[in-house]
């Protein structure tokens, strides 16, 4: 099962945390189960970057971002070579160090 960590950001996380996850997993959707209340406006549709995470160990682990992610990502907040839409990637057996960005695009807070 790989290991997690989440860098502290102000709101969502302020501690930071870590957890383990079972390799075949949503990492937005185990994030939530987690209490790790990452936004997610589109119902993890793959429609919009709230979900925007910077993965900042273990990038190269992750399956190959498509198109339509990547044309979404240039519209991120704060978008990095190493981001992501948490929504798209499925877990390996790799360890993972990701940052949720201070700011998404989202102009109103959903309350999953």
């Amino acid at each position: 099962m790989p290991k997690i960590t989440v860098l502290p950001h102000h709101e969502i996380c302020p501690e930071g945390a870590e957890v383990e996850l079972e390799s075949g997993r949503n990492l937005c959707q185990a994030l939530l189960e987690k209490g790790i209340k990452i936004e997610h406006a589109c119902e993890m549709s793959k429609a919009c970057t709230t979900c925007h995470v910077v993965v900042r160990k273990g990038f190269n682990s992750l399956d190959e971002m498509d198109d339509i992610e990547a044309d979404l990502l240039d519209r991120a907040w704060g978008l990095e070579p190493d981001s992501r839409l948490s929504c798209q990637v499925m877990l390996e057996d790799d360890d993972l160090t990701i940052e949720i960005p201070k700011y998404t695009l989202n102009h109103a807070k959903e309350n999953h």
